[in-house]
């Protein structure tokens, strides 16, 4: 039943301060205009809150809502002095059995402790099992599609090389363009004061063709389509999809990570010839309006230059770096838990490694084939 009676709360200071408290305690009646504000302003102008007597035996309803105000004003703990009613007894043992919540300080972990190392080699292990095993399973589905190609994921293969590959063309011709720019003009300030402007062709060649060309569109592609990839499935973890994909038996390797791997195998190396093309547009733009040499002499001059296995070097490069930017996508992008803050860390540490796997494959390359193309 409602209880109409408003709060009161009455403070007589004397030889024994006196707080006397009357009326309904309860939310509905608390909520009423003014009441907070004058019972808040009593309870402040209390002095000596332990010595005072309190005298709640008035009060005539009674919640946790107003048991948790008087419980505050008397710093969480029963003043010495208290008469109640009996029935209001169990609102207080209740509020003192709970305590002062205590929130545990989380562990503070130096990086440079020995636990510290001893988990981030865990970590380390957990991550390369996890690659190896992708790459695993990559294998025996690339197996099972080679097998039966006519039930292979075509779809899914197309729909991942207009993704990665023919929107990524506009991102990369730009970036692609200005580097050739920049690259053949710094270079043509230095070679005209010898007097090697012809060497600019080879310069700018070699450094497009074998190593600028792939790096670039490796790099853009990591943080383009790597950081789709990864945000894709994680949101797919987040949304429970992937979990409804294995019950309805459908393998996440066949159906996302095969396609995603092959796109982009695919796509880079056409990418690759895409940048290197813009690049030595750019290349050939600025020597033409440094150093005056023509269009005509500089793609005439260019095979000369430039061996055709270095071009055969950067379409391998394509490949490899590739499938290197979808697995490292698809191994964080699996491994992401069903919360926005671990998609979003995910996300960044995946474009990350992404990157660095790329640089890491790139020396490899130089340092196997430094004797050939040359």
């Amino acid at each position: 039943m409602h209880n109409s009676a408003s709060p009161t709360l009455s403070y007589t200071q004397n030889d024994q301060a006196t707080v006397i408290a009357a009326g309904s305690w309860q939310v509905r009646a608390l909520i009423d205009p003014g009441a907070m504000d004058k019972l808040t302003a009593t309870l402040r102008s209390v002095r000596k809150v332990d010595e005072a007597r309190w005298d709640l035996s008035g009060i005539e309803a009674l919640d946790y809502i107003g048991a948790q105000l008087l419980w505050n004003a008397w710093g969480k703990k029963r003043p010495a002095q208290l008469a109640l009613a009996p029935q209001h007894e169990t609102f207080f043992k209740r509020l003192e059995q709970t305590g002062t919540l205590q929130v545990k300080k989380p562990p503070q972990h130096r990086w440079y402790t020995f636990s510290a190392y001893l988990q981030f080699k865990l970590r380390m292990a957990d991550h390369m099992l996890g690659f190896i095993t992708l790459i695993g399973q990559l294998v025996m589905d690339m197996g099972r599609f080679i097998r039966q190609p006519q039930r292979g994921p075509w779809k899914e293969i197309s729909a991942n090389i207009f993704h990665t590959g023919y929107q990524a063309l506009g991102i990369t011709a730009l970036v692609g363009f200005l580097i050739g720019v920049v690259l053949s003009y710094l270079s043509a300030q230095q070679l005209h004061q010898f007097g090697g402007d012809i060497f600019l062709v080879n310069i700018l060649g070699m450094s497009v063709i074998r190593e600028l060309g792939p790096l670039l569109a490796a790099i853009l592609v990591a943080g383009r389509s790597g950081s789709s990839i990864t945000a894709q499935l994680g949101v797919m973890r987040v949304t429970e999809e992937l979990d409804a994909m294995l019950v309805m038996g459908l393998p996440h390797g066949y159906r996302l990570i095969m396609p995603k791997v092959i796109a982009l195998a695919i796509s880079m190396p056409l990418l690759v010839v895409w940048t290197d093309a813009m690049a030595l547009i750019g290349g050939m733009a600025a020597a033409n309006a440094e150093l005056g040499l023509s269009f005509k002499y500089f793609l005439r001059e260019l095979p000369d230059a430039v061996p055709l296995a270095n071009y055969w070097i950067g379409l391998g490069k394509g490949v490899v770096f590739g499938s290197l930017i979808a697995l490292v996508a698809c191994h964080f992008g699996l491994r992401i838990k069903p919360n926005t803050e671990s998609l979003g860390e995910g996300t960044t540490i995946s474009v990350v490694t992404a990157i660095t796997v790329v640089i890491l494959a790139d020396a490899v390359f130089a340092i196997v084939f430094s004797g050939v193309g040359f």
